[in-house]
């Protein structure tokens, strides 16, 4: 299960949609993407399962906690994680320059979801946002699916409730 840019903090209303529970309720690995705003959020995620999550621009009081990029192999695929990976023109080849080794690069911050294929075959993801849509038609999350060394799937789910 991969989310982004869910900019919840502690005591407020905004919360997890409960397509997005359901979506958790299966997953073997939670990647969060940044900009998860406060450390409950963290808390609630590694309570459901292993979670491995990168520094946001809005990550303020996380700094110590979360790197600003992680690289970690999950199912014999090397997995890059990193929040903001740049404008759109020209991030293929700036993802497979700084993550060469990566089968799939997970990132977050524009709340624009994207499941595509970079340079030599590089996996590009971002799951968009399930609690800020802002331009994007639907509130989403992100599944994707490691095994045998190779990335079988990557969907964009609506977790519109």
């Amino acid at each position: 299960m991969v989310l982004a840019d869910t900019h919840m903090r502690a005591g407020s209303s905004r919360r997890l949609p409960e397509a997005v529970y359901r979506l958790l309720d299966g997953a073997d690995v939670i990647l969060h993407a940044g900009d998860l705003v406060d450390a409950s959020v963290l808390d609630i995620l590694e309570a459901i399962a292993p979670t491995y999550a990168v520094l946001g621009n809005n990550d303020h009081s996380l700094g110590g906690r979360l790197p600003v990029t992680r690289t970690l192999e999950l199912d014999g695929v090397s997995v890059a994680m990193i929040h903001d990976s740049g404008a759109p023109a020209g991030r293929p080849r700036r993802m497979h320059r700084r993550f060469p080794e990566a089968a799939i690069v997970v990132f977050g911050h524009s709340h624009i979801p994207l499941a595509t294929t970079g340079v030599d075959g590089q996996r590009l993801f971002n799951p968009g946002s399930p609690t800020e849509r802002r331009s994007q038609p639907h509130r989403t999350a992100g599944v994707v699916e490691l095994a045998d060394g190779a990335v079988r799937d990557t969907r964009i789910v609506t977790v519109d409730d």
